[in-house]
């Protein structure tokens, strides 16, 4: 009987050993944190997203708002996809020719 017992026993530390690894495993991967102790921790806390004056703290000014070589290549980018949609027929309508006015025509 003691000998039954141990082997139960000895199970249960093997079931505990292996779940225990999993769940560091697991951890590692994914990038959590374990709370063996189950007291309260600031990590949920700190994970969530910066909001407002805070954000602005962290990161400089915006660069592309002041430099005139990508100012002039987003808008060179705007102008060919606007016309490589008027080529498709698919640009916007010249001026008075819009829905607004078809709708008066009828």
């Amino acid at each position: 009987m003691s000998f039954s017992s141990s082997i139960g026993s000895f199970k249960n530390v093997l079931a505990e050993a292996a779940k225990k690894g999993v769940t560091e495993a697991r951890a590692k991967i994914f990038g959590h944190v374990l709370n063996r102790t189950g007291q309260r921790s600031p990590h949920k806390l700190l994970r969530k997203k910066l909001i407002g004056e805070k954000v602005a703290g962290w990161y400089p000014y915006d660069i592309n708002k002041d430099d005139p070589l990508i100012l002039a290549r987003k808008e060179q980018e705007r102008l060919n996809k606007l016309e490589m949609l008027k080529r498709r027929g698919k640009g916007p309508p010249k001026k008075g020719q819009g829905k607004r006015a078809k709708k008066s025509s009828k």
